[in-house]
């Protein structure tokens, strides 16, 4: 949609009567050209763009580390809980098992 507006806006503003070589001219400063940008290379970025680009890999760095530290956090929270069950179990196991009648009446419970 971005692209019909722009040719449009070109097409208004580029009249052949604003030079006599039929407004090449301003084609070219719409285009950048004079301003540096020649060959159709790209100017040099500028103190904002630098500035923008750095604060978003300050960013990125920010988050890959944040979000490994959270890993981390998760794997050692997910051993310390299978440790907790595996000590549970361990003591369950430990305890004193019912011998003679009370073994036959828990198994008549079951």
């Amino acid at each position: 949609m971005a692209s019909p507006v722009r040719m449009l806006c070109f097409s208004v503003c580029v009249q052949p009567s604003d030079t006599p070589a039929g407004g090449s001219a301003r084609r070219r400063e719409l285009k950048g050209e004079e301003s540096g940008g020649k060959n159709g290379r790209a100017a040099p970025p500028m103190k904002g763009m630098l500035r923008r680009r750095g604060e978003r890999e300050e960013m990125a760095r920010r988050i890959v580390m944040l979000s490994s530290e959270m890993d981390r956090g998760i794997e050692s929270w997910l051993e310390r809980e299978e440790e907790a069950q595996r000590i549970e179990e361990r003591q369950k196991s430990l305890l004193l098992k019912p011998k003679g009648k009370l073994l036959k009446k828990k198994d008549a419970h079951s």
